[in-house]
């Protein structure tokens, strides 16, 4: 069920505090790009308020939301950030195509998420018409570009924590 507005809490201050150690790649479709901008718009708002800097994130556009997952490894692979938001929209039409997109974006942003160490963050809307896509992107649903910006806090937070939480595992030198 969705709610209005937005359906996750705000960052907590400790999200917060460490906002502005972390990078973002955050990679958005062209096709539909009246929604995705506003996505985009609402990730960076998200970010910048919790203090990440405009320099810590990275922006890259790719031609639709089929190409997300091989953006999003570009990101992962060739930069230093934190994490990574996708965003796109795909809108239903009278085809299976809408179908196809969705499942591949969706199995290739978990393969993502399973094969590099950092979260990869799923911003894309499946909707049925374009007035949804509206709704969703800054309109009486809220923003889920900003949601997933959230998330992206959220997740890159988690992942340091545990990270520092390993034991050391180097050995000392042999001298």
């Amino acid at each position: 069920m969705v709610t209005r507005k937005k359906n996750l809490p705000d960052p907590d201050a400790s999200t917060l505090a460490m906002a502005g150690d972390f990078s973002f790649g955050i990679v958005v479709a062209e096709w539909n790009r009246d929604i995705t901008a506003s996505l985009l718009e609402g990730a960076h708002n998200a970010l910048t308020r919790a203090g990440v800097k405009p320099e810590q994130i990275i922006v890259k556009w790719v031609p639709g939301s089929f190409e997300l997952t091989a953006g999003a490894r570009y990101l992962a692979e060739y930069t230093g950030v934190d994490a990574v938001i996708c965003l796109g929209c795909v809108i239903q039409g009278e085809t299976p195509h809408f179908t196809y997109i969705c499942q591949g974006i969706s199995y290739g942003i978990t393969e993502l998420n399973l094969l590099f160490d950092l979260p990869i963050v799923f911003g894309v809307l499946t909707t049925l018409n374009l007035e949804q896509a509206r709704e969703r992107a800054g309109g009486k649903l809220g923003n889920k570009g900003e949601e997933a910006a959230i998330t992206a806090l959220r997740m890159a937070q988690l992942h340091r924590e545990l990270e520092e939480q390993l034991p050391d595992t180097e050995e000392p030198d042999e001298e």
